[in-house]
């Protein structure tokens, strides 16, 4: 039986053999909990087993794509291992078969950044902004961004968005190799959905084999790197310093790190 919640929330359409997956929690910013990340994992998966689909589309409400984890959702339900939510999500993600395009309208914040590098096609409104602030919540980076940001821009631009977590536009995501083009707001739709569109007419056994070819290189040491990160990310969720920096976010306050050594 579905979680209707989950399903409301990740609103699912297969058409013309696109699969979109959309983001639909506007009143939360689209902030993605535990039952969302369930859903998204078991759709990706599906998705290869399904020879109606042969590419996925990835999107957001308008003027938002997604802020990233539910903090209270995982608070409550912190992750444990493989086997959680988000982790299954960022497994599913990376090592989906199909083609897979991003239509990133608004604030792509965390995971909402890192879920991107494992797409094959990004497109960004004008007007979206992007964020990774896991080192500001005491936390590390995950989904296998601490191996993929540096190969994408070398090791300097990939610490700077990854230590400092500060906000950056679109046109510095397409600058630094995250999105391939940015468009009008009001453009962004039609652009993901004719990308797709060229992807779902492909041959689709020569379009997974180039697929797998394009991460071959990387494919095993990003398996290990994103478990690794998935470990240090568990590990430091306990500690003293995410725990403060948390419940201040939470509390629409500013942490003292200096406390800490």
């Amino acid at each position: 039986m579905k979680d209707t919640a989950a399903t409301d929330h990740i609103l699912t359409d297969l058409a013309e053999g696109i699969l979109t997956l959309r983001f639909n929690r506007p009143e939360k910013k689209n902030a993605i909990t535990l039952a969302m990340y369930t859903t998204l994992a078991d759709a990706l998966q599906q998705a290869d087993k399904d020879d109606s689909v042969r590419a996925v589309l990835i999107t957001g409400t308008d003027g938002c794509f997604t802020s990233g984890n539910d903090v209270a959702d995982f608070l409550n339900n912190p992750p444990t291992g493989d086997s959680s939510p988000a982790l299954r999500f960022l497994t599913a993600i990376s090592r989906a078969e199909k083609p897979i395009i991003a239509a990133v309208n608004g604030a792509a914040v965390g995971i909402g950044v890192t879920m991107l590098l494992h797409c094959d096609l990004v497109y960004a409104g004008a007007s979206a902004i992007f964020s990774m602030p896991f080192v500001n919540m005491g936390l590390c980076p995950e989904g296998g961004s601490s191996l993929l940001m540096p190969r994408m821009m070398g090791h300097q631009r990939a610490s700077e968005l990854l230590l400092l977590g500060e906000t950056f536009s679109a046109q510095a995501a397409h600058e630094a190799g995250i999105v391939n083009a940015v468009c009008h707001d009001g453009e962004l739709p039609k652009t993901a959905l004719s990308k797709a569109r060229r992807l779902a007419a492909q041959p689709p056994a020569a379009v997974r084999v180039a697929k797998s070819l394009l991460k071959n290189d990387y494919a095993e040491t990003l398996v290990k790197t994103i478990n690794a990160e998935g470990a240090c990310f568990i590990e430091l969720l306990r500690s003293p310093e995410a725990i403060a920096a948390m419940r201040t976010f939470m509390e629409r306050s500013k942490p003292d790190f200096s406390i800490f050594s």
